[in-house]
């Protein structure tokens, strides 16, 4: 299920951000989401999993491990820790009952199991746990997954410290394939040893886990006194001998203490049993309808009255209990051997089709769930069980009823509950869908969003641009000293005159693609073009004490970039004239439908009038342009007094190179 595939993103994020997390799915070939209760393919978990190994460099058993212990948080956080935590006092019944934690979810969620498990048809992997002498435990995993069990010492570690307050160390001892009933199935044998890691302070908060009362004694002897220990002797004694009827050890009058005291032993309780069992045979297979005793060699023995009622062959004593039933959970064969290996998991048997009458043919197959329970006297196993059934849809394919199933069985609950829970799961399911599908849409919105605001900002000072974004009026600014630049191609009318019109326009698109490039490298503001004149501007919108030598390199480089454009007339390289003036101006928006960023004042004029006075492929500065790059690293000739219109004489120059950058650097290539 997407759960998993979206927790190894947590944890890939979580531990090494967002762009680790980008390339590992981007070479994985997977989406960036996942669904909670979407089954995705194995392939994309493994694939996934083998990239994060070479992105980061580390083994794929280390990785698992930490999936595993990752993993174990993530369910916790995702709301599963009360479940977890009460599947058993220790980490030996812990782990006894994950199959029974895995039944369960395939009942409530319809096969949802999200456990240790890798979606394959739904086929939860399955453990089985065995007590040492000297304490340890050897776990017992089977998975149709090879590869994946570097994952249980990560889970099983991480639930046993924060679950138990223990560390653990947990070694493969033997790793074989073993053919099941579905298949080959990866089994994998652990030696799990536990470490204590609480301190004596602590003791009490875990008095009821398994460590803690193999020490109890030592704990009781050192809370009671010499004094209060002869003092509780005495007062047993005058109890009178009937409490005590006969000499006790040091322990066991210490246990008689706590027994009296307290009302209760911390070593547990001795079970009492009746002499003969009170409940007659009838009463019995009416009681437990569902419930099945079978011997060594799988022949019945005894049945409950309704499994007879759906199995009538079941009424015939002494025929074999797998010519009728196959085992579906766990995937072992149909042997006494094989269920005793496996007694402390959850049975789920099916009816098989050719035994069965020839109302049911047509119905999908009855599958029982339950417990099976070795009678050692009898020799003999009791499979005390209940109909599988998740909804009221599942119960009415098999024509059965509510009151099929006995008044104490829970099945019958669960049904009606499981009804309202699947409702609210396919409702969860829509939401999640559609959330994933607002989020598509939130990216692609972010995406246009980013596209319409680098155009705005292409026709638009990034300042003023904002605050017409935020409908705030745009006050026109002054600029006490800024650099303007103008320039044409020349004889540009000419040209017009012998080409067709595309050709201009590809030669002019050609010509301010290198300009507009150029504008980045030397950050001066580009104003507008009108046909072949190109305005920029140094200073403006924010002002710089650079804007003339930023504006001279600009020029410089129109200069270069310009043998690059091709005359559709004669063939050669275009020429072109530009013009420099500093001084002051006024910058303001122009316009509501079309708003234009425009500067206003008699520079603009000059500047105009410095390229429209210029020379071909030469860089004519005015005086006060001149002065600002005077001291600069820049070598300029004098062209002196000439007729400018509506100006009258004025002293010029020509800029002819920077004499410390290199072409390349005029350019902004590398």
């Amino acid at each position: 299920y997407g759960f998993i595939n979206t927790c190894l993103k947590s944890l890939v994020v979580e531990k090494y951000g967002e762009e680790t997390w980008e390339k590992l799915r981007l070479q994985a070939g997977v989406q960036d989401s996942f669904l909670t209760f979407e089954v995705y393919k194995d392939e994309i978990t493994m694939q996934l999993v083998d990239k994060a190994c070479k992105i980061l460099g580390v083994p794929a058993d280390m990785v698992l491990r930490e999936f595993g212990e990752y993993f174990f948080e993530f369910c916790k956080r995702s709301g599963y820790d009360h479940m977890l935590r009460t599947l058993g006092g220790n980490l030996y019944e812990f782990i006894e009952n994950l199959d029974a934690l895995h039944s369960y979810l395939s009942l409530s969620y319809q096969a949802i199991l999200f456990l240790f498990v890798f979606p394959q048809e739904m086929n939860a992997p399955s453990f089985r746990v065995e007590k040492n002498e000297d304490g340890s435990m050897h776990l017992h995993y089977y998975s149709d997954r090879r590869g994946l069990c570097h994952i249980v010492p990560g889970i099983i570690g991480a639930a046993a410290l924060d679950f138990f307050n223990i560390e653990i160390s947990m070694e493969i001892l033997n790793q074989t394939e073993e053919e099941e009933r579905t298949g080959k199935k990866e089994h994998t044998v652990f030696l799990v040893t536990q470490n204590p890691v609480f301190s004596y302070k602590e003791r009490n908060k875990f008095s009821s886990s398994p460590q803690y009362l193999a020490d109890s004694e030592k704990q009781i002897e050192s809370q009671l006194h010499k004094e209060d220990l002869e003092k509780a002797k005495i007062a047993l004694k005058d109890r009178g001998s009937s409490v005590c009827p006969v000499k006790k050890s040091h322990w066991k009058t210490i246990r008689g203490i706590i027994t009296l005291g307290k009302g209760k032993l911390l070593r547990g309780f001795d079970p009492v049993y009746p002499k003969s069992l009170w409940v007659d045979t009838k009463t019995f297979c009416n009681g437990l309808p569902f419930h099945m005793v079978f011997d060594k060699e799988l022949r019945v023995k005894q049945a409950g009255v309704s499994i007879q009622k759906i199995v009538p062959g079941l009424q015939t004593m002494g025929i074999c209990l797998d010519h009728y039933f196959s085992i579906v959970h766990p995937e072992v064969p149909f042997t006494i051997s094989s269920i005793q290996k496996f007694i402390n998991s959850q049975f789920v048997f099916q009816t098989r089709r050719e035994m069965m009458p020839e109302s049911w043919k047509q119905r999908p197959m009855l599958e029982l769930r339950g417990q099976m329970i070795w009678m050692e006297s009898l020799q003999c196993m009791l499979y005390l069980c209940s109909p599988l059934l998740r909804t009221l849809h599942e119960l009415e394919e098999r024509q059965m009823h509510i009151a099929d199933i006995a008044p104490h069985d829970v099945t019958r609950d669960l049904i009606l509950l499981n009804q309202q829970r699947l409702a609210e799961m396919e409702l969860s399911n829509q939401l999640e869908r559609k959330k994933e599908e607002l989020r598509i849409l939130s990216k692609h919105l972010e995406e246009e969003k980013k596209k319409t605001e680098a155009l705005l900002y292409a026709m638009l000072p990034q300042h003023v641009a904002n605050q017409l974004k935020e409908g705030k009026q745009v006050e026109a600014g002054e600029f006490k000293e800024c650099t303007i630049l103008f320039s044409d191609v020349v004889t540009f009318t000419n040209i017009c005159a012998q080409c067709e019109p595309i050709q201009i326009v590809l030669m002019l698109n050609s010509m301010y693609l290198r300009f507009d490039r150029l504008t980045t490298v030397h950050d001066v503001y580009k104003v507008e073009t009108i046909g072949d004149a190109y305005m920029v501007v140094g200073g403006v919108p924010v002002p710089v004490p650079t804007h003339a030598e930023r504006v001279a390199n600009f020029a410089l480089g129109m200069i270069m970039a310009a043998k690059g454009v091709q005359n559709p007339v004669s063939g050669n390289p275009i020429q072109i004239r530009v013009g420099i003036h500093t001084g002051p101006v006024l910058a303001g928006v122009v316009g509501e439908k079309m708003p234009r960023y425009c500067l206003f004042g008699d520079t603009v004029n000059i500047a105009s009038r410095m390229e429209s006075h210029g020379v071909p492929s030469k860089i004519h500065l005015s005086s006060s342009a001149y002065q600002c790059l005077k001291y600069k690293n820049f070598e300029m000739t004098e062209r002196g007094e000439i007729e400018v219109k509506g100006k009258g004489k004025m002293h010029t120059y020509f800029l002819i190179r920077n004499k410390t950058a290199t072409e390349n650097e005029i350019m902004g290539r590398p």
